[in-house]
C-alpha cells in the first residue's frame, strides 16, 4: 500500500477529466477480498466510504477497525441475502444492491429508514442481479411504503465492452431522472470515466486503488 496515495491521485485525475469533482462524485473504495491491513491503509489515506460484497467480511472488518476512532461509512455493494441483513443492519451506511421488495422489507425491519439504492439490470444480462427497468416503479413504491430512504439507482455495466457500458450508464441516468432520484452508483475501475461523464454520483473502485484481489480472476471493481 506504499503507492496508495499515487493511485488515489490518479483515480481523482480520471474522475476530474471526465467532468466530475470531489464535490459531485463520492469515491467508494472497494476493499472486497483484501485484508484488514488494506482497510486501515484506506482509512489512513482519508478514504472513509468503504465497499464490501460479502456480509461476513464486512462484519469482520468493521469489528477489527471499530476501535480506531475513524467513522467508517460501510457500503454493502453485493447481492443482498435476507438472512444476512440482521448482522449487517447496525453497520451499513448505504445498501447499493436492493433489487426486490422482500429484501427491502427486511432492511426496513432491521434498520428503519435505512438508506438504499435500487439495483437495476439495465443491460438485461442474465448473469447480473437487479430488477428489470419496467419493474422499477413498483419496487420504488414498495420500498418507500416500508419507510426506506431510497436515494437512487445502481448498476453494473457489461464487462469489457465500453460502448455497451456507455449505453447502460446513459439508460440508468435516464431512469434516475424520470423518477426524480438523486444518486447514481455506477462505474468501477475500468469504466469509471464513462460513468462520471454520464452523471455518476458514486463510483465503486477497488483494483485501481489496491491492485488485484488476492486469487481473483476476471473483472473487478
Amino acid at each position: 500500500m506504499s503507492d496508495l496515495a499515487g493511485r488515489l491521485g490518479a483515480v481523482w485525475e480520471r474522475i476530474e477529466a471526465a467532468g466530475g469533482s470531489r464535490d459531485t462524485v463520492q469515491l467508494v473504495a472497494v476493499t472486497k477480498g483484501h485484508g484488514v491491513d488494506v482497510v486501515r491503509a484506506a482509512l489512513a489515506a482519508g478514504l472513509v466510504d468503504l465497499g464490501e460484497n460479502y456480509a461476513q467480511d464486512l462484519v469482520a472488518k468493521a469489528d477489527e477497525v471499530a476501535s480506531g476512532g475513524v467513522d467508517v461509512r460501510w457500503h454493502f455493494i453485493g447481492h443482498i441475502q435476507r438472512n444476512k441483513v440482521k448482522a449487517l443492519a447496525p453497520l451499513v451506511h448505504l445498501w447499493h444492491g436492493v433489487d426486490r421488495a422482500s429484501v427491502g422489507a427486511e432492511i426496513a425491519r432491521r434498520a428503519p429508514g435505512g438508506r438504499v439504492l435500487v439495483q437495476v439490470n439495465v443491460s438485461g444480462e442474465a448473469t447480473k442481479a437487479g430488477c428489470a427497468p419496467d419493474e422499477l416503479s413498483e419496487l420504488l413504491d414498495a420500498l418507500r411504503g416500508d419507510g426506506l430512504d431510497v436515494r437512487g439507482l445502481m448498476t453494473i455495466a457489461p464487462a469489457g465492452d465500453r460502448e455497451a457500458s456507455l449505453r447502460a450508464f446513459e439508460d440508468l441516468r435516464k431512469l434516475r431522472d424520470s423518477h426524480a432520484l438523486v444518486e447514481l452508483s455506477m462505474g468501477m475501475s475500468e469504466d469509471l470515466d464513462l460513468a462520471v461523464a454520464q452523471g455518476a454520483t458514486m463510483v465503486r473502485v477497488g483494483s485501481a486503488l489496491f491492485g488485484p484481489r488476492p486469487g481473483a480472476a476476471g473483472v473487478e471493481h
